[in-house]
């Protein structure tokens, strides 16, 4: 973990706000769904969505993870960045006939989640290998927005019509390689992970789709973002997902891959948002303290109401008192803390915000045209990358070049 005075170091040099990753952690993380799924089958997928810094993708791409892409671009960059072909999978939703053609013909593994599209792949792409990804009928997750099983949410084929999704693919020659489900971000209850196992594979009959070289279930796995928050027993949890899938190869025949796709659970916690306070404003029954960042670069807070912890790195032995840690955004909702107790807080103080790492960054953009702040990766005590923030003159400019023409 990076030390407090790591940070005040980085903040000095580099300027806040500033995002701050542990490149050692996410390694670690890494290893960690290895230690707790005893299975040499499994092959972890990273989802690019939670964070795309390039300095991030190329630590996992050494390690040996394969990629989540959803968007023609993010698998651009995954290929760029030198993950092999068949170390990505392109699961979008609600794409374009040109995105699927644009991804298609760059020879990733395509999953399809509805039998519209795999009506149109079977008829413009025949005889091509493809995933099916399938609602798994299970609801879980930190928030209703990230729950993406259950008859209420747009993704995937519907276990009902796994013998009309065969059909379809068998109609243009399509060879099904792999399943897929996933159920939600954040999930809370461990069943909803062997559940949605469960559904999946008893679909995955070697009658209904011979072809299978794996099975995917995605990701969502869950990190504690509060101090009291248990850990889930992932070591429990992972010993149950091994011996279930290697009960479900016997079954259907042969050894199957088993990948998994966690974003937030690689990324969450090595990532920490440093900023500066500027303004402390004692408005009758609040104390609001006023920084140099908004929600566009952290916006977990206003869009989900989550919860991320707050250090204060200038004053952690300060009397403590309660605060709302408040940005520079033109809005009311832009707050990263309401009536949090903290250790007193001055003008000029650095605080740091926890568990960045994960859709804070990747969501981010320039409302108020306020440009996304600086990057740092640090890995063996030493910064590993930099990635300078854009500058308002240069955020401006990209504005008005954009607009030539019009």
């Amino acid at each position: 973990m990076i030390a407090r005075e790591t940070f005040l170091a980085l903040a000095r040099r580099y300027g806040t706000p500033l995002f701050v990753y542990d490149g050692d952690l996410m390694l670690e993380r890494y290893a960690d769904l290895f230690r707790f799924i005893p299975a040499d089958s499994l092959r972890i997928h990273y989802a690019l969505k939670a964070n795309y810094n390039p300095a991030l993708l190329s630590l996992l791409r050494d390690a040996g993870a394969g990629i989540d892409a959803v968007s023609p671009a993010e698998v651009e960059l995954a290929l760029a960045i030198g993950f092999a072909k068949d170390r990505i999978i392109y699961t979008a939703n609600n794409m374009t006939d040109a995105e699927f053609a644009k991804v298609m013909g760059t020879g990733v593994t395509v999953n399809i989640g509805s039998l519209s599209r795999l009506k149109k792949c079977a008829r413009e792409f025949p005889g091509r290998r493809i995933c099916l990804r399938f609602n798994p009928d299970v609801r879980d997750g930190d928030s209703a927005m990230t729950m993406t099983g259950g008859d209420l949410t747009k993704f995937g084929i519907l276990l009902d019509c796994a013998d009309e999704a065969a059909a379809i693919a068998a109609s243009g020659g399509l060879h099904v390689t792999g399943l897929h489900e996933h159920t939600g971000s954040g999930l809370q209850h461990a069943e909803s992970v062997l559940q949605s196992m469960d559904n999946l594979m008893g679909i995955a009959t070697s009658a209904r789709f011979p072809e299978l070289e794996f099975l995917d279930f995605g990701g969502g796995f869950k990190v504690p973002y509060r101090d009291d928050e248990p850990r889930i027993d992932y070591v429990d949890m992972g010993g149950k997902i091994a011996a279930k899938f290697a009960a479900f190869c016997a079954g259907y025949g042969r050894k199957l891959l088993m990948r998994f796709e966690p974003g937030k659970y690689l990324s969450a916690e090595c990532g920490t948002l440093i900023v500066e306070v500027n303004t402390i404003k004692h408005n009758r029954s609040r104390v609001i303290a006023g920084c140099n960042s908004g929600f566009p670069q952290l916006i977990r807070p206003v869009l989900y109401g989550a919860y991320h912890k707050i250090v204060n790195l200038s004053n952690p032995d300060g009397r403590p008192a309660v605060y709302d840690v408040c940005g520079n955004i033109c809005e009311t909702g832009d707050r990263f803390a309401e009536q949090r107790e903290l250790p007193e807080i001055r003008e000029y103080d650095l605080l740091a915000i926890g568990n960045a790492g994960a859709y804070c960054y990747s969501m981010g953009s320039v409302y108020n045209l306020r440009p996304m702040p600086a990057e740092v990766v640090v890995k063996g005590g030493e910064v590993f990358d930099f990635r300078p923030a854009e500058s308002d003159t240069e955020l401006v400019n990209r504005v008005l070049d954009r607009g030539k023409g019009r």
